[in-house]
């Protein structure tokens, strides 16, 4: 019976052996990643560079299997868990101030003349590289926190995406920053030099998705456990609170107009496609900073204070989406129809084209922040963020015309003149009624993940510009089915279930109150 029990936990023993090798072993590796890049800058010798790669892929191959085993085969494994943790953040501090000093030294010493794209890059990655430390140590500290207040630490889906994410970034970013270049002829060093050598247009998309994924992870954790930390820090005072957490609308609100700003710098390397989606980013932060404005309370005053019409955050929403959604649309439509053919764009006044529709934006904003009879849930007139992507959609269309598509160039400069003069109109009429969109995706995350997924779908292929127009035209018409919704509903956020049951409450900012947003719906 004994013997029985022995053959029965050695499989056990086994996979706890093995999961302890693939937790304990991976700092390990990111340290003789780290001896290598030493080694790489001193001699330039593209062998070890291989090496080092090639230990740092193993570190991340571990890093992705080694939660699996932990969970198959040990149903309570704190002691895994805090480890795993702690090994993650060693690993990380690692890898990525390793990456910075890395990619600065492929600028000065392996290609002195560098380019002021480059440079921007070099910057990026250092700041990708802080802000990846900075979101370990606060999240480390608000786990802490929340354990000394009795609550259980949760994880999240973000959290886990960071997690799955960071290693494979950090490798990819370790293969670009010390690239060696007339390597060994192997198979190994062939595989290796293409990472090496990818395009910086693709490394820019995958940083910046990268550094939103861990600033999304940091709002996370603040929305579940910061009420923790502000009962302890404000001591009751109520103002103090709302000072602090207007903060965090605030930073959504500048993160709007920084990706606006983004968009602007991929149209003028050519990447249409890739600045759209960068405004689709700009669109999710304005229906952020509104969704965590309402959720923490800030747009209802103090019980002393009035009500005020106009507040520094309504403006500064109203600044960013000027920027993001009025200006960039304008500009990039500029730059890329003054980029085509003279023969295409002769006799047509595209400067004040693009001017009129930034001004009718404007105007737009400026009637929103004004009205003193808003509707719940809905928007008078085409929302700006619609606007912006309605006219951005045909964009995609025209560069590739451009770059000798099959489509007729001078069909798609018209139509890009025509939809611009039509949404700087459509944008002011009023009387329509457009369903606010950021609410019915809170309410409907199944049809968000079926668009999400067309949109990753189709990104890389020549209907990406024809399967967003189509979704816009349809926001477009949306009206003669939405008008019969009523406010009441239109406003709410709450998710759609077919089963209703007890929820489990948890701690988090929606009973905190203060001030530093406009009432009604944000654009």
């Amino acid at each position: 019976m004994a013997q029985g029990r022995q053959l029965l936990s050695k499989p056990f023993m086994i996979s706890r052996r093995l999961t302890a090798v693939l937790v304990y072993t991976r700092p390990l590796l990111a340290f003789g990643a780290l001896i290598c890049a030493a080694a790489v800058m001193w001699l330039r010798d593209p062998v070890v560079y291989t090496i080092g790669v090639v230990l740092l892929c193993v570190a991340v191959m571990f890093d992705l299997v080694d939660g699996w085993f932990a969970a198959r085969f040990h149903p309570h494994p704190p002691l895994a868990q805090l480890a795993d943790r702690i090994l993650d953040k060693v690993v990380y501090s690692i890898i990525f101030p390793l990456v910075a000093v890395g990619v600065t030294w492929r600028l000065t010493v392996i290609n002195p003349t560098y380019t002021r794209t480059e440079l921007l890059h070099a910057m990026l990655v250092l700041i990708l590289s802080v802000t990846v430390l900075i979101r370990d140590n606060f999240a480390h500290f608000m786990r802490g926190f929340a354990i000394r207040q009795g609550q259980e630490p949760e994880g999240s889906e973000l959290n886990r995406l960071r997690t799955m994410v960071a290693a494979p970034v950090g490798a990819l970013l370790y293969a670009y920053a010390f690239y060696i270049p007339e390597g060994p002829p192997s198979r190994i060093y062939f595989w290796i030099s293409w990472l090496g050598n990818i395009p910086q247009r693709g490394l820019f998309f995958i940083e910046i998705i990268f550094l939103i994924i861990n600033l999304g992870s940091i709002a996370g954790y603040t929305r579940k456990y910061g009420t923790y930390c502000l009962d302890e820090l404000c001591m009751g005072e109520e103002r103090l609170r709302r000072q602090i957490l207007t903060f965090f609308p605030n930073a959504l609100t500048v993160m709007n107009a920084l990706m606006g700003l983004l968009a602007v710098f991929f149209a003028h390397q050519g990447r249409i496609r890739e600045a759209y989606l960068i405004l689709i980013g700009a669109a999710l932060f304005d229906k952020l900073d509104g969704t965590v404005a309402r959720r923490l309370g800030l747009t209802e005053p103090l019980s002393e204070a009035p009500r005020k019409q106009v507040t520094l955050g309504g403006i500064l929403d109203d600044v960013a989406d000027a920027i993001s959604f009025c200006i960039v649309p304008a500009w990039i439509f500029h730059l890329v129809a003054g980029a085509v053919a003279p023969s295409a764009t002769a006799g047509l006044p595209l400067g004040w084209i693009a001017f009129a529709y930034a001004a009718a934006g404007i105007a737009r904003l400026i009637y929103f922040t004004l009205d003193k009879s808003p509707i719940p849930g809905f928007f008078k007139g085409l929302p700006t963020p619609a606007g912006a992507l309605l006219v951005m959609a045909p964009l995609i269309m025209l560069n590739q015309a451009a770059e000798g598509g099959p489509e007729p160039l001078r069909f798609w400069i018209l139509f890009c003149v025509g939809t611009m003069i039509f949404a700087a109109v459509w944008m002011n009429l009023y009387p329509l009624r457009y369903l606010h969109f950021g609410r019915l995706m809170n309410r409907r995350p199944l049809f968000v993940g079926i668009w999400s997924a067309l949109t990753l779908l189709l990104v890389f292929t020549p209907y990406f510009g024809y399967f967003t127009l189509g979704c816009m035209i349809l926001y477009l018409v949306s009206p003669l089915w939405t008008w019969r919704i009523s406010p009441e509903i239109a406003a709410s956020e709450e998710r759609i279930r077919k089963k209703s049951g007890p929820q489990q409450s948890r701690p988090s900012f929606r009973k905190s109150r203060g001030a530093g947003s406009r009432p009604g719906p944000p654009e």
